[in-house]
């Protein structure tokens, strides 16, 4: 069989990566609404950090259960899908882009446009080309990233009734620059979180095959496709270690897309305009004031979030690009 046709195999890794995000960022939802809160958060975030409660003043949120409680009774179950729309903005040109550019690289590296021929390249060039394509997609779409961010976490009373007036008023106030608040450390972070979210995948993918020959006596016949459970184990593990290395990173770029958001003096102290000069003082000032706690705030929900969000994506693209395929081919 002819490998599919350049633009083809192009639209079907952009309409496979599109659905496959909105799908998982629709489920996740409201684990990101707890993380972003906790992230944006400069008050201690866990009952033991509350012996730094000098620094600042009452804690809103203090563990997942108590958020979890807190945001439904507040804002209801809307609450937890706050910034939804902006994130699938975000998210579906997002993973289009990401996987499109991701299949280009590993087809430019392997000469063949077949996944399947992707599998045996060198986990140096799956992590170098996660990396690239974390990049392409991420300069595409973060302003519905920032978008996302400050609705996810304006609670109520709302700062912002929609996503036109938040991009208006961001614009007059900030100007063009303004969306693009946090991008430095968000390419900093993208670099390592994609390239081991797509290279752990390939790694653990290549292990699962080699465990499956290894289980089978007829290793011949053995059919290399994985199993729905088996990718989402692959997809589940690429994210968590993704996101356990990277979050300190995710903070600081939270921090930099709600610089002056005036909302409601119940949910913390205020995240001053220039209130860091850069990625390495926002590292620092952070690192001083709330400690290495700081930093991983919103870690639990994150990798909680994160672990599911990445096998749903990984799996949901799989199938998807498999069906577009028999169907286009």
């Amino acid at each position: 069989m002819e490998e599919t046709g350049q633009l083809k195999r192009a639209l079907i890794d952009a309409s496979a990566g599109a659905i496959s995000g909105g799908v998982s960022r629709t489920v996740t939802s409201p684990l990101d609404v707890i993380k972003i809160r906790f992230q944006v958060q400069l008050e201690p975030t866990t009952q033991w950090s509350l012996l730094q409660k000098d620094a600042y003043g009452p804690s809103k949120y203090t563990g997942m259960l108590q958020a979890t409680k807190d945001i439904l009774r507040e804002e209801g179950l809307p609450g937890f899908w706050r910034g939804n729309v902006p994130a699938l903005l975000m998210v579906m040109p997002y993973t289009a882009i990401q996987f499109t550019v991701l299949h280009k690289f590993k087809t430019l590296a392997s000469g063949s446009s077949k996944s399947e021929d992707h599998i045996n390249l060198s986990p140096y060039l799956s992590y170098v080309s996660g990396a690239l394509a974390g990049c392409a997609a991420t300069v595409g779409s973060y302003p519905f990233d920032l978008l996302r961010t400050i609705l996810a976490s304006q609670g109520e009373p709302k700062v912002y009734l929609n996503m036109r007036s938040a991009l208006v008023d961001i614009f007059q106030t900030r100007g063009i620059q303004g969306l693009y608040a946090g991008l430095t450390p968000t390419l900093i972070e993208i670099v390592p979180y994609a390239g081991l979210q797509f290279g752990t995948y390939d790694t653990f993918k290549r292990w699962t095959m080699a465990w499956n020959r290894y289980r089978s006596s007829y290793a011949t016949q053995v059919n290399d496709a994985l199993s729905s459970f088996q990718l989402f184990l692959c997809g589940l593990a690429a994210g968590t270690c993704a996101k356990a290395v990277c979050h300190p990173l995710d903070v600081v770029k939270k921090r930099f897309q709600i610089e002056g958001l005036r909302r409601d003096p119940r949910y913390g102290a205020r995240v001053e305009h220039h209130a860091y000069r850069n990625m390495y003082d926002a590292l620092r000032q952070i690192l001083r004031a709330e400690g290495w706690a700081g930093l991983y705030k919103g870690i639990v929900p994150s990798i909680i979030k994160a672990a599911p969000a990445g096998a749903v994506t990984f799996v949901a693209y799989e199938f998807t690009s498999d069906w577009l395929e028999s169907v286009w081919t």
